[in-house]
């Protein structure tokens, strides 16, 4: 290979690798296949970090990780059939919760197309509807450009994946192209009517709330935030990879009063999150609701709002801090949600600390809370369990919550740890599985063993689908297809696969073991016994 200025002489691999190297991309997440060993081949003689799964939908889970942690592109580089429909639900859940994830699939040849060969198989009419852009690379001399753009596309807000298929006579072959720089996205400019009309709703508001979801983070709006919150003094609640954009010690930093804000508020501003069942469908009694987006794609129809900016999340934060007009104070209601918040918390106490057999999820927590510090990487995988850290973890660093979003796919554990570990090599990273939800991806604790990628587990073991048995229970008196087998030592699943681990049975003994997880240096599982008929007190309407 030769490199002169910005034109490159390589194959394919190296070609596609090139642009997106030169567009931040930090590493590489696959499952071995030989359709797109060019690409491992650029990976390999550069010295690019290529880390490898069990499974496909781990490696887009681990690259959607990386883009959500870096707010760069994550790669994904995924073999032809199987290898690119085993990482749908991934790219679907990338879609959902707008990640910047460029996926690279391996196709049979071009020249001999319709003939037959391994694997042959259309994946663009598949992908097209889960994400950005998908299509087939036919021109080697495209194909750094294609790959380029694709990346570019993947960062533009809206946010979300981008699909190229790469045949194997394309990738295969070389070329010489230019590696283009990352194009700079325009900002798009919010009607300035428009973001008046909303500044001066929550100005006048009596008791304005404003919830900050994923996008404030990803569009790097976390200080606008604070800042638009200071000036207007508007209590703020986190959704999502926002959590931690504003500091849950923060005084106008609310969790444990949502349910309060929201039923007695009289303007609602939802900035860079849908208005979707996490949020009672943008429902808030009577109260008129401002939604701020980042691209028209993403606007409500089902909600009359009464002011609707579109644009950069930050330009738009920065014009409500620095708005003049007339307003309203906000202290009363302010100090009314905080002697709620408090009262929340403090009847917390006792169940954080609950000393029961079987042991309650709630403890869990109450001993996470010592041990996390405050730029920990918190990972959800699970229904009934991780709900529970939901609302007893507090986020106090943007860029630290990890949840699979709206989307709900159960599998996310292991391949977030991975791409999180890559992405922060030096925080603790800490995944909290439900019993259930372990199974989808546990093999990949192979994956960090071998790659030595140290991180802790924790599995909330209840032995049942919670999320389903409860509910199934209340409706019909009955519950089937709900339950695991009690006790089991998932912590030698681990410990079988090079890790290691240990199961906890009584409450006492959670701090000791979780203090030994975070200072074993290994992929370390704590394998908690949990009671079974504790149910999550979920109200919200998931339909």
């Amino acid at each position: 290979m030769s490199e002169t200025g910005t034109e490159l002489e390589g194959h394919g691999g190296e070609l596609a690798l090139a642009a997106l190297r030169a567009r931040g991309v930090s590493a590489m997440f696959t499952l071995s296949g030989g359709h797109v060993f060019p690409l491992y081949d650029a990976a390999h003689t550069t010295g690019f970090p290529l880390i490898d799964v069990r499974h496909e939908q781990s490696a887009v889970f681990a690259a959607e990780a990386t883009a959500k942690l870096t707010r760069r592109p994550g790669l994904a580089v995924l073999t032809a059939g199987p290898g690119v429909t085993n990482g749908v639900s991934g790219i679907t859940s990338a879609k959902f919760n707008g990640s910047p994830v460029v996926v690279l699939g391996g196709r049979a040849p071009q020249m001999r197309w319709g003939a037959g060969s391994l694997q042959e198989f259309d994946h663009v009419p598949v992908l097209a509807p889960i994400t950005k852009h998908a299509a087939t690379v036919t021109d080697i001399n495209a194909l750094a450009a294609d790959v380029g753009a694709a990346a570019d596309l993947a960062l533009r807000p809206h946010r979300g994946p981008v699909f190229l298929d790469l045949p194997m006579d394309v990738v295969f072959d070389r070329a010489t192209s230019r590696i283009e720089p990352p194009a700079v996205p325009a900002l798009l400019e919010a009607d300035p009517a428009e973001v008046a009309r909303a500044a001066e709703l929550i100005a006048s508001a009596a008791r304005p709330v404003l919830v900050a979801g994923s996008d404030v983070y990803a569009g790097s709006a976390e200080l606008a935030l604070v800042a638009a919150a200071e000036a207007l003094r508007v209590p703020v609640i986190s959704n999502g990879q926002g959590r931690g954009c504003i500091p849950a010690d923060h005084p106008l930093a609310f969790a444990r009063a949502r349910g309060a804000a929201f039923k007695a508020a009289d303007v609602v501003v939802v900035v860079g999150t849908p208005l979707d069942f996490r949020l009672g469908f943008g429902t808030f009694g009577d109260a008129r609701v401002v939604h701020v987006v980042d691209s028209p794609t993403q606007r409500a129809g089902h909600v009359a709002t009464a002011a609707a900016p579109v644009g950069d999340l930050a330009t738009i934060l920065t014009a409500f801090a620095n708005h003049t007009g007339p307003r309203t104070d906000h202290e009363d209601w302010i100090t009314s949600l905080r002697d709620r918040e408090n009262a929340a918390r403090a009847s917390d106490a006792e169940t954080l600390r609950a000393d029961t057999d079987p042991i309650k999820p709630a403890r869990i927590y109450g001993e996470l809370r010592q041990v996390l510090d405050r730029d920990a990487v918190v990972i959800c995988d699970g229904g009934d369990f991780v709900s529970y850290g939901g609302r007893y973890l507090d986020s106090y660093t943007p860029g630290c919550w990890l949840d699979p979003g709206p989307y709900g796919c159960l599998g996310t554990g292991a391949g977030y740890a991975i791409g999180a570990r890559v992405a922060r090599p030096d925080a603790q990273i800490c995944v909290l599985f439900g019993d259930g939800a372990a199974g989808f991806s546990l093999m990949d604790v192979e994956s960090l063993v071998r790659q030595k990628l140290p991180v802790v587990m924790v599995v909330g073991n209840n032995g049942v689908w919670g999320l389903e048995k409860h509910p199934m229970q209340a409706v019909y008196g009955y519950d089937v297809a709900a339950d695991l087998q009690p006790g089991l030592r998932y912590d030698d699943v681990v410990r079988a696969l090079g890790g290691a681990g240990e199961t906890v049975e009584k409450p006492g003994d959670l701090g000791p073991a979780l203090r030994r997880a975070f200072d074993a240096g290994v992929p370390y599982l704590v394998n908690v016994l949990t009671d079974p008929a504790d149910a999550y007190p979920r109200s919200s309407n998931l339909a």
